[in-house]
């Protein structure tokens, strides 16, 4: 029952606040009119605009085009009517399970954005991780080659010296 009195509550609040809106949007642009008149009727006698003839029909009153409208009591408008109440608590359930559906549409999306991003990224930490394999097993082979080529550079200087000390002792005097 508290969820009738909430809709009803919020049926008067928007009717206050469309009556306010209605109120100045009529009103309005007597007072602007209103206003200018009035300042210039004192700004100065010798303005060169003349008084304003105008052939418009007069406006509609409230009570001639909306004749049942003046007689509207928001305060006990279905207070009684227990259809318009059951009517009421039917569409905020009907609204209530429309945006729950919603929701769980969006969630829905959300999860499967979140699914194919996740299967994304897990396809992309595969194919790094393979070159990354590949990157260490090349460096494990150049490291490999490295200590190969250093040990025969190293075997490569000890024959050389080895031969040039016997070229000096056979009288080789060198470049």
């Amino acid at each position: 029952m508290s969820n009738s009195r909430r809709s009803g509550a919020c049926l008067r609040c928007c009717l206050v606040v469309f009556a306010v809106a209605s109120a100045l949007y009529v009103s309005g642009p007597a007072l602007q009119h209103w206003r200018t008149k009035k300042g210039i009727g004192f700004a100065s006698s010798s303005s060169s605009c003349g008084p304003c003839v105008c052939d418009c029909p007069p406006p509609l009153s409230l009570h001639k085009s909306a004749p049942g409208l003046l007689n509207l009591s928001v305060s006990d408008c279905g207070k009684d009517d227990p259809d318009l109440n059951k009517e009421m608590e039917k569409q905020l359930v009907d609204l209530v399970t429309e945006e729950l559906k919603l929701q769980e549409a969006v969630a829905g999306e959300h999860a499967h954005h979140m699914n194919l991003t996740l299967a994304d990224a897990r396809r992309l930490a595969s194919q790094y991780r393979e070159e990354a394999e590949k990157c260490n097993a090349a460096t494990e082979t150049c490291e490999e080659a490295r200590e190969r080529a250093k040990a025969s550079l190293t075997k490569e200087k000890k024959t050389t010296s080895t031969w040039e000390k016997r070229a000096r002792q056979l009288g080789w005097a060198g470049e």
